[in-house]
């Protein structure tokens, strides 16, 4: 009988085991507790909980979630089994212990992004992450149809950010009520020490959405287009410190999250300089896992230099006119440089939001040889009011199939990102030196470019290969020949032979030059 029953306790241990709950490396774990429901749970109960593997602990704060439901979300950011105990100022709710073990990531999972090579991104496995991003301002307000249409066109387009607003918006071509409302209450009259739950539940819906397209949520935390028609952009200190902290403790732990405190932070004018210092400390001091933290400008630029910003978000409808110009906030911040609206492709009155087709792809790449990321946002204007850059839908301009092309560009680049090459003297070319080449000519009609390459890490001999790309009609032609290095004087190299390319004289034209065995 000995047998049969260590057979049985193993197959219990086994099942036991296999029990524990298991999540991606840099998926999201949620730990669940009922707890009071009287009272204001949301300001009169404090939940965290300390996970811990070996040596590396980490401290997350719970969130109430109407009911009597408490939970704590982790992202872990290794494999292994995980341990965690809750701490609360309420018995119920103190000392809750579990485990759960983290598993390889599938094959989408990159883990979250954060800055890479001083100027670019990365994902947390190392994978560049080569910002294309758009903007949708309110698309969560806009009802599921809407939504799932928006998501639909997301699926097949480029965009691989997502700039979006957590308060609903109350502008032009956008003033509709949503479904919910982040507080209890009504307009002007909101409780903001009571959360509403199924404003975030819809909320955390659409980020998983996201997640699963690979699309990066940047969330916008406040925004002026409310001018006191809700209330959300006129909260006393308490009530926005408060809701920064429960927005980053419900999300967090979602991989894919940037916190961008402001759209056009200094056109909120209740609030000053020294609120929105303190908005990003609360951010970063509540944040586990060190997101993406950036502020966006109006026409007053905020102090970048500061190192709770990750990287730079700036508006500015010039900056990307050429390369140069995009170039120049690397070298002020030495951050990476996003210029997240330049405007936007459409055909509205605003003089913002009206550029054609061709003139934000120019941006784009000009942004690209600079050493930048470009932002991308629609407003054609039609009966409906359903402007891409405010409540998504469908894209209707011809940007966006070119933006995928540069994309394939970029995705094919080096690792390290593209860069300037020699940013004093040749504004057009980028890349990395003595290996990868990206040469714009913009709006210029050259028919020929004699191949000259900047001497940083050239030497006699060394060949390569060109391609002509036509950033427009989205074409790659090979030029037949290779071109082999010689030195011809103290700043550059040219083909041995003197060769040149020849070009079909046409706007928006680009050579890729990579270096051969």
């Amino acid at each position: 009988m000995k047998a049969p029953l260590l057979v049985l306790l193993l197959l219990a241990l086994s099942q036991i085991a296999s029990a524990q709950p298991t999540v991606e490396r840099w998926g999201l774990f949620e730990a669940g507790f009922t707890g009071p429901s009287t009272g204001n749970p949301f300001t009169d109960v404090a939940l965290k909980a300390t996970f811990t593997q070996g040596n590396a602990s980490h401290d997350v704060t719970g969130f109430y979630d109407g009911g009597g439901k408490y939970f704590v979300r982790f992202m872990p950011e290794t494999i292994g089994e995980w341990r965690f105990v809750t701490h609360s100022n309420r018995p119920e709710l103190d000392g809750s212990s579990g485990t759960f073990t983290a598993v390889a990531p599938s094959a989408a999972n990159h883990g979250p992004v954060s800055v890479a090579h001083t100027f670019h991104f990365a994902y947390a496995d190392g994978t560049p992450f080569r910002q294309v991003g758009t903007t949708c301002y309110a698309w969560i307000h806009q009802g599921d149809a809407r939504e799932e249409q928006t998501l639909k066109t997301l699926a097949s387009s480029p965009f691989n950010k997502l700039r979006m607003c957590i308060f609903p918006k109350f502008y032009e071509w956008n003033k509709n009520d949503p479904a919910y409302f982040p507080f209890e209450g009504t307009a002007n009259h909101w409780d903001t020490t009571r959360f509403n739950p199924e404003f975030f539940h819809h909320l955390e819906k659409r980020l998983a959405q996201l997640r699963d397209l690979g699309i990066e949520a940047d969330l916008i935390l406040f925004h002026p287009y409310d001018k006191g028609h809700w209330g959300f952009d006129r909260m006393d200190a308490a009530s926005d410190d408060r809701y920064l902290r429960y927005v980053v403790a419900r999300l967090a732990a979602f991989r894919h999250v940037w916190w961008s405190m402001a759209n056009e932070y200094d056109f909120m004018k209740e609030k000053t300089e020294a609120d929105w210092d303190r908005f990003f400390h609360i951010v970063q001091s509540s944040d586990p896992y060190a997101h993406l933290r950036s502020i966006h400008n109006g026409s007053k630029i905020y102090n970048h230099t500061q190192p709770w910003v990750t990287h730079v978000s700036i508006q500015d409808g010039a900056a990307v006119g050429d390369p140069e110009r995009a170039m120049l906030l690397r070298d002020v911040y030495r951050k990476p440089i996003v210029y997240d609206e330049v405007k936007y492709e459409g055909d509205i009155p605003q003089r913002w939001g009206k550029l054609s087709a061709d003139e934000m792809v120019f941006r784009f790449w000009n942004g690209l040889i600079g050493g930048t990321y470009v932002g991308h946002g629609e407003t054609y204007a039609n009966a409906d009011e359903i402007l891409w850059w405010s409540k998504g839908g469908v894209l209707k301009g011809q940007s966006p199939a070119r933006l995928a092309f540069l994309r394939k560009v970029m995705d094919e680049s080096p690792a390290e990102g593209i860069d300037p090459i020699d940013k004093w003297q040749d504004e057009n070319t980028a890349g990395k030196a003595g290996e990868y080449y990206l040469i714009y000519f913009g709006k210029s009609t050259p028919k020929e470019w004699p191949f000259t390459l900047y001497k940083d890490a050239l030497k006699d001999g060394q060949k390569f290969q060109v391609e002509i790309l036509d950033t427009w009609a989205m074409t790659v032609t090979p030029v037949g020949s290779t071109f082999t290095t010689k030195k011809r004087d103290n700043y550059f190299f040219e083909d041995a032979a003197k060769k040149s390319v020849a070009l079909p004289g046409k706007p928006y034209l680009a050579l890729r030059i990579r270096r051969v065995p």
